[in-house]
Protein backbone atom coordinates (compact mmCIF):
# COMPACT_ATOMS: atom_id res chain seq x y z
CA UNK A 1 0.00 0.00 0.00
CA UNK A 2 1.26 3.42 -0.95
CA UNK A 3 2.68 5.42 1.95
CA UNK A 4 0.83 8.71 1.52
CA UNK A 5 2.81 10.24 4.37
CA UNK A 6 5.95 9.98 2.24
CA UNK A 7 4.48 12.74 0.07
CA UNK A 8 4.59 15.15 2.99
CA UNK A 9 8.36 14.91 3.46
CA UNK A 10 10.93 17.44 2.22
CA UNK A 11 13.31 16.46 -0.58
CA UNK A 12 16.40 18.21 -1.98
CA UNK A 13 14.21 20.17 -4.41
CA UNK A 14 10.79 20.07 -2.73
CA UNK A 15 12.10 21.93 0.32
CA UNK A 16 8.76 22.26 2.09
CA UNK A 17 10.43 22.92 5.45
CA UNK A 18 12.26 26.03 4.21
CA UNK A 19 11.09 29.01 6.25
CA UNK A 20 9.94 31.01 3.22
CA UNK A 21 7.82 28.11 1.96
CA UNK A 22 6.25 27.54 5.39
CA UNK A 23 5.60 31.24 5.90
CA UNK A 24 3.96 31.75 2.49
CA UNK A 25 1.92 28.53 2.72
CA UNK A 26 0.68 29.49 6.17
CA UNK A 27 -0.32 32.96 5.04
CA UNK A 28 -2.21 31.61 2.01
CA UNK A 29 -4.00 28.98 4.10
CA UNK A 30 -4.83 31.21 7.06
CA UNK A 31 -8.23 32.54 6.04
CA UNK A 32 -9.47 29.50 4.10
CA UNK A 33 -12.36 27.42 5.46
CA UNK A 34 -11.26 23.90 4.48
CA UNK A 35 -8.62 21.79 2.78
CA UNK A 36 -10.17 22.21 -0.67
CA UNK A 37 -10.15 25.99 -0.32
CA UNK A 38 -6.55 25.90 0.93
CA UNK A 39 -5.48 23.85 -2.09
CA UNK A 40 -7.21 26.29 -4.44
CA UNK A 41 -5.55 29.26 -2.73
CA UNK A 42 -2.09 27.69 -3.11
CA UNK A 43 -2.81 26.79 -6.74
CA UNK A 44 -3.95 30.30 -7.67
CA UNK A 45 -0.92 31.84 -5.99
CA UNK A 46 1.52 29.68 -7.96
CA UNK A 47 -0.41 30.04 -11.21
CA UNK A 48 -0.62 33.84 -11.15
CA UNK A 49 2.06 35.24 -8.84
CA UNK A 50 4.86 33.06 -10.24
CA UNK A 51 5.16 34.18 -13.85
CA UNK A 52 5.54 31.58 -16.57
CA UNK A 53 9.04 31.53 -18.06
CA UNK A 54 9.92 28.47 -20.19
CA UNK A 55 13.48 29.61 -20.94
CA UNK A 56 15.05 28.77 -17.58
CA UNK A 57 18.01 26.39 -17.18
CA UNK A 58 17.11 22.97 -15.81
CA UNK A 59 20.20 20.91 -15.08
CA UNK A 60 21.07 21.59 -11.41
CA UNK A 61 19.06 20.96 -8.23
CA UNK A 62 18.98 24.68 -7.43
CA UNK A 63 17.22 25.35 -10.73
CA UNK A 64 14.23 23.35 -9.47
CA UNK A 65 14.31 24.05 -5.74
CA UNK A 66 10.95 25.39 -4.58
CA UNK A 67 12.31 28.12 -2.31
CA UNK A 68 14.40 29.48 -5.19
CA UNK A 69 11.37 29.64 -7.48
CA UNK A 70 9.40 31.41 -4.77
CA UNK A 71 12.15 33.99 -4.34
CA UNK A 72 12.66 34.45 -8.09
CA UNK A 73 8.91 34.72 -8.82
CA UNK A 74 9.09 33.03 -12.22
CA UNK A 75 9.60 29.57 -13.65
CA UNK A 76 8.57 26.98 -16.20
CA UNK A 77 6.01 24.24 -15.66
CA UNK A 78 8.17 21.86 -13.59
CA UNK A 79 9.51 24.63 -11.37
CA UNK A 80 6.01 25.97 -10.73
CA UNK A 81 4.66 22.47 -10.05
CA UNK A 82 7.48 21.81 -7.55
CA UNK A 83 6.66 25.06 -5.75
CA UNK A 84 2.97 24.14 -5.53
CA UNK A 85 3.92 20.71 -4.18
CA UNK A 86 6.19 22.24 -1.54
CA UNK A 87 3.51 24.70 -0.43
CA UNK A 88 0.97 21.89 -0.20
CA UNK A 89 3.28 19.65 1.81
CA UNK A 90 3.98 22.57 4.16
CA UNK A 91 0.29 22.69 5.14
CA UNK A 92 -0.22 18.93 5.29
CA UNK A 93 -1.56 18.16 1.81
CA UNK A 94 0.27 15.13 0.35
CA UNK A 95 1.59 16.08 -3.07
CA UNK A 96 3.89 14.75 -5.77
CA UNK A 97 5.31 15.65 -9.16
CA UNK A 98 3.82 14.35 -12.40
CA UNK A 99 5.54 14.54 -15.78
CA UNK A 100 4.13 14.19 -19.27
CA UNK A 101 4.95 14.54 -22.95
CA UNK A 102 2.84 17.20 -24.65
CA UNK A 103 2.59 18.76 -28.10
CA UNK A 104 2.10 22.53 -28.22
CA UNK A 105 0.32 23.43 -31.46
CA UNK A 106 0.51 27.18 -30.67
CA UNK A 107 4.16 27.26 -29.64
CA UNK A 108 5.74 30.75 -29.55
CA UNK A 109 8.39 31.39 -32.21
CA UNK A 110 11.17 31.83 -29.64
CA UNK A 111 10.53 28.41 -28.15
CA UNK A 112 10.02 26.80 -31.55
CA UNK A 113 13.47 28.06 -32.58
CA UNK A 114 14.97 26.12 -29.66
CA UNK A 115 13.33 22.81 -30.52
CA UNK A 116 13.22 20.26 -33.29
CA UNK A 117 9.44 20.28 -33.59
CA UNK A 118 6.73 21.20 -31.09
CA UNK A 119 6.90 18.26 -28.65
CA UNK A 120 7.84 19.04 -25.04
CA UNK A 121 9.06 15.86 -23.31
CA UNK A 122 9.22 17.26 -19.77
CA UNK A 123 5.93 18.99 -19.00
CA UNK A 124 5.42 19.08 -15.25
CA UNK A 125 2.30 19.23 -13.13
CA UNK A 126 1.40 18.65 -9.48
CA UNK A 127 -0.72 15.85 -8.06
CA UNK A 128 -2.50 16.64 -4.79
CA UNK A 129 -4.03 14.00 -2.53
CA UNK A 130 -7.50 15.31 -1.68
CA UNK A 131 -10.60 13.37 -0.60
CA UNK A 132 -8.67 10.08 -0.71
CA UNK A 133 -7.56 10.37 -4.33
CA UNK A 134 -4.88 11.98 -6.47
CA UNK A 135 -5.91 15.06 -8.44
CA UNK A 136 -3.80 16.56 -11.24
CA UNK A 137 -3.23 20.32 -11.14
CA UNK A 138 -1.38 22.39 -13.74
CA UNK A 139 -0.37 25.91 -12.57
CA UNK A 140 1.86 26.65 -15.57
CA UNK A 141 0.29 29.63 -17.37
CA UNK A 142 -0.41 32.74 -15.30
CA UNK A 143 -3.42 34.88 -16.20
CA UNK A 144 -1.29 37.61 -17.79
CA UNK A 145 0.36 35.07 -20.09
CA UNK A 146 -3.05 33.64 -20.93
CA UNK A 147 -4.45 37.05 -21.83
CA UNK A 148 -1.50 37.96 -24.02
CA UNK A 149 -1.45 34.64 -25.86
CA UNK A 150 -5.18 33.80 -26.09
CA UNK A 151 -4.72 30.79 -23.77
CA UNK A 152 -7.65 29.45 -21.76
CA UNK A 153 -6.63 29.68 -18.09
CA UNK A 154 -6.57 26.45 -16.08
CA UNK A 155 -9.02 26.60 -13.18
CA UNK A 156 -8.83 24.30 -10.17
CA UNK A 157 -11.90 23.55 -8.05
CA UNK A 158 -10.20 21.26 -5.55
CA UNK A 159 -12.13 18.24 -6.78
CA UNK A 160 -11.33 17.59 -10.45
CA UNK A 161 -8.20 17.37 -12.57
CA UNK A 162 -7.03 20.78 -13.79
CA UNK A 163 -5.08 20.20 -17.02
CA UNK A 164 -4.02 22.35 -19.95
CA UNK A 165 -6.81 22.93 -22.45
CA UNK A 166 -6.76 21.29 -25.90
CA UNK A 167 -7.84 24.53 -27.63
CA UNK A 168 -7.13 28.22 -27.16
CA UNK A 169 -9.64 31.05 -26.76
CA UNK A 170 -10.13 31.17 -30.55
CA UNK A 171 -10.96 27.47 -30.76
CA UNK A 172 -7.63 26.62 -32.38
CA UNK A 173 -5.76 23.45 -31.41
CA UNK A 174 -3.37 24.18 -28.54
CA UNK A 175 -2.15 21.45 -26.14
CA UNK A 176 -2.18 17.74 -26.96
CA UNK A 177 -1.21 15.24 -24.26
CA UNK A 178 0.94 12.57 -25.89
CA UNK A 179 2.06 10.46 -22.92
CA UNK A 180 1.96 10.57 -19.13
CA UNK A 181 5.29 9.61 -17.56
CA UNK A 182 3.73 9.03 -14.16
CA UNK A 183 4.44 10.39 -10.66
CA UNK A 184 7.78 11.18 -8.99
CA UNK A 185 8.60 11.94 -5.37
CA UNK A 186 11.27 14.45 -6.46
CA UNK A 187 12.54 15.98 -9.71
CA UNK A 188 14.34 13.38 -11.91
CA UNK A 189 16.96 15.77 -13.26
CA UNK A 190 18.97 13.14 -15.14
CA UNK A 191 15.87 11.80 -16.85
CA UNK A 192 14.75 15.30 -17.86
CA UNK A 193 18.17 15.93 -19.35
CA UNK A 194 17.97 12.68 -21.32
CA UNK A 195 14.48 13.53 -22.59
CA UNK A 196 15.52 17.00 -23.71
CA UNK A 197 18.80 16.14 -25.43
CA UNK A 198 17.21 14.83 -28.68
CA UNK A 199 14.67 17.65 -29.05
CA UNK A 200 16.80 20.72 -28.28
CA UNK A 201 18.74 22.44 -31.03
CA UNK A 202 22.47 22.84 -30.47
CA UNK A 203 22.37 26.52 -29.50
CA UNK A 204 19.68 25.87 -26.88
CA UNK A 205 21.44 22.98 -25.16
CA UNK A 206 24.05 25.16 -23.44
CA UNK A 207 21.33 27.44 -22.08
CA UNK A 208 18.93 24.74 -20.91
CA UNK A 209 21.20 21.79 -20.15
CA UNK A 210 24.50 23.45 -19.24
CA UNK A 211 27.73 24.43 -20.94
CA UNK A 212 28.99 20.83 -21.26
CA UNK A 213 26.08 19.70 -23.48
Amino acid sequence: MEAIKDYLKPTPMIDCEHWTIKERAGALAKDQKGIKEIARSLFCFVRDEIKYNPYMPRYLPEHFRASNTLARKDGFCVQKAVLLIALCRAVGIPSRLGLAVIKNHRMPDKMANMLHGNVLPDHGYAELYLNDRWIKTTPSFDLETCQKNRIIPVEFDGENDAKLHPHNQDGKLHIEYVMDRGPYDDVPIDAIRDWLMPVLKKDAKSLILGSDS
